[in-house]
């Protein structure tokens, strides 16, 4: 049970609900989960909800498709999100900013694989990380 509910809580820790999963990892620490299951299974639900913010960004895209390509703004947009994109996935780990970074990177077309080798490196070593410290 203690599993589920960390999984549910790294998953809804990553949509744009204000959430905590580092709390609910530390928790199931506290509560003496093994630290292997703790970071398979806060990662795998992070994990799963980025990459379903990814494909929400990337259904946006298709439908907002028109009004970015005519804007000059969005062009811009465009243009620095392809120009920038590494930049902005490292920093899709931090807490407020990281969630919003894998829709929009959904939204912009950025290279799925890319996208997720470097996002889920980066959430799963966050986890590492409070797990090594903790410990």
């Amino acid at each position: 049970m203690a599993e589920i509910t960390l999984f549910f809580s790294a998953f809804l820790a990553a949509t744009i609900l204000p959430f905590s999963s580092e709390a609910a990892l530390v928790i199931a620490l506290e509560n003496e989960m093994n630290p292997l299951t703790a970071l398979i299974v806060a990662s795998s639900g992070n994990i799963l909800a980025i990459t379903l913010n990814f494909f929400l960004g990337y259904l946006l895209y298709e439908k907002y498709h028109q009004k970015i390509t005519n804007s000059s703004t969005g062009r811009y947009a465009l243009y620095v999100a392809k120009t920038r994109t590494t930049l902005a996935l490292l920093l899709s780990f931090l807490p407020i900013i990281g969630d919003p970074i894998t829709l929009a990177s959904g939204l912009l077309k950025i290279n799925f694989y890319y996208f997720f080798v470097i996002v889920s490196l980066l959430r799963i070593s966050r986890y590492f990380a409070i797990i090594y410290l903790y410990l």
